[in-house]
């Protein structure tokens, strides 16, 4: 379980002043389904609120020691009916990711009128100066020139 100084303690309940519960712990208690939503919240999150449903305090103080003792979080606060805590995000393992193993699918390159115009603009200066784009018809207004004197 990790111990928070008072400040940190503080700054905790000003940010969980605005959070809604994300977790709900009822008539069945804290199971290990519960644990390992509150695990995944807390991955998600850091600093949530739990909602425990029961008259009994001591139980919701058994609750909040449980919940981080078993996944290493610390008590911010416990108010009624609610808890707050906090853990700092783990890193993952790539053990544990499923979709490791699949390869990642390349960037989707952008295709708005921006991004063609400015990739055209870079693709233009990469050209060479002296090279011209052979066309197999006469541009407009790039034909041979007629003097005013020939006609």
């Amino acid at each position: 379980m990790i111990e928070l100084s008072p400040a940190q303690r503080r700054a905790f309940r000003a940010q969980a002043h605005h959070l809604h519960p994300v977790v709900s712990v009822a008539g069945n208690g804290l199971t290990p389904a519960v644990l390992k939503e509150i695990d995944h919240a807390l991955q998600a999150h850091e600093l949530i609120k739990i909602r425990v449903y029961g008259d009994d305090r001591a139980l919701r103080e058994s609750i909040l020691t449980t919940v981080c003792a078993e996944l290493g979080a610390a008590a911010v606060q416990h108010i009624g009916k609610t808890l707050i805590v906090w853990r700092e995000k783990r890193e993952q393992e790539a053990s544990k990711a499923p979709g490791s193993d699949k390869p990642k699918k390349s960037i989707a390159k952008a295709k708005s009128a921006k991004a063609l115009s400015s990739h055209r603009g870079l693709a233009s200066l990469k050209k060479k100066a002296g090279q011209k784009k052979d066309y197999w018809f006469s541009a407009p207004g790039k034909g041979p020139r007629r003097h005013s004197d020939d006609a």
